[in-house]
């Protein structure tokens, strides 16, 4: 298995697991049982690195993902990272489907969280606490210094934060030094990599969640193919909509051409693709088919050229696509 670094130390499986899917916003979620054991499977084919959050449940168990995850990997507690995250709820009176996220960082909401995720995960302390989206009525530096507070208390052992700019990131590391971000990217979402020499400089990892574009560039999926269950958010993305696989035909070919020629699949090359360019990027795809997760982690297994990782940022640059799902809302109240 090849790892990364994310900071100074934080040593992971070069391929994480996002383990929000098998609750939320894919349909309906897994049985907790059939969940657990999944989990569990990833452990076994060589995932050490699990993100979840005390907000990805269901309306009967808001909290059901981090439960999970806990009674999963309570047997593997010290080979496990497990990151979880904190600031946001789900606004459910929008009548907006993706629903909107309302944040709130205050300290005594944090400290309420953090509490609340330790005891649902069956541990003592969080590897990586997330801000899961910048609060615009709480500074960064008062949520850094309770991140400061929570480390000295043996709490949390890293923090980071999700959907971050550079500002947010310079201003926050001064007070409490941060291991990693996590935001979105994959090959039809760049935005973020104009923060790889700030990442660099202060020795900052990069977590990438939707590395598939919301499983789009796996090349599982037609314009035949329809969303159709309760709480699947896939059926109003636009990269998912009928129009857009012509739009996407060059990409779709781009990535095809590149996994036939390493004997892998488009899957594995989307995601080879950011392990290759910076040895502090980790992508954290999720799944529900074990075939999926052993067939993310090989990604690892393949290697690209900076030669190749070159031709391929220069065709992405060059390409015309379609619009792609960038986030729900957020509020601040």
């Amino acid at each position: 298995m090849k790892y990364q670094i994310l900071g100074k130390n934080l040593k992971v499986s070069a391929v994480g697991l996002g383990c929000m899917g098998l609750s939320h916003a894919y349909g309906e979620p897994v049985d907790k049982d059939t969940a657990v054991k999944f989990i569990q499977k990833a452990v076994e084919a060589g995932y050490t690195f699990f993100d979840t959050a005390e907000i990805y449940g269901t309306a009967d168990d808001p909290h059901i993902n981090e439960k999970i995850v806990g009674e999963a990997l309570k047997p593997y507690r010290d080979k496990v990272v497990i990151a979880t995250k904190f600031g946001i709820t789900f606004d459910h009176d929008s009548g907006i489907i993706p629903l909107p996220l309302v944040t709130d960082s205050r300290p005594e909401v944090i400290r309420k969280s953090v509490e609340g995720s330790l005891k649902r995960l069956q541990t003592d302390h969080i590897d990586l606490y997330y801000q899961h989206r910048l609060d615009k009525n709480v500074p960064i530096e008062e949520v850094a210094g309770v991140m400061a507070d929570l480390i000295k208390e043996g709490k949390i052992l890293h923090w980071g934060l999700s959907e971050a700019t550079e500002e947010t990131i310079r201003r926050a590391h001064k007070i409490c030094p941060l291991t990693a971000i996590q935001n979105r990217y994959h090959m039809m979402y760049r935005n973020y990599e104009n923060l790889f020499s700030v990442l660099e400089e202060l020795n900052i990892g990069f977590v990438a969640f939707s590395p598939l574009a919301n499983g789009f560039l796996s090349g599982r999926y037609t314009a035949d193919s329809r969303f159709t269950e309760k709480g699947d958010y896939r059926a109003v993305m636009p990269q998912f909509q009928p129009e857009a696989y012509e739009s996407n035909r060059k990409l779709l070919q781009l990535i095809n051409d590149m996994a036939e020629e390493k004997q892998a699949t488009p899957a594995q090359i989307s995601l080879v693709w950011m392990i290759c360019k910076k040895p502090y990027i980790v992508p954290i795809p999720g799944t529900r088919k074990e075939n999926r997760l052993i067939e993310n982690i090989g990604a690892a297994d393949i290697n690209l050229t900076a030669q190749e990782i070159a031709q391929i940022d220069k065709a992405l640059a060059e390409m015309d696509m379609s619009e792609v799902y960038g986030g729900t809302k957020v509020i601040n109240k």
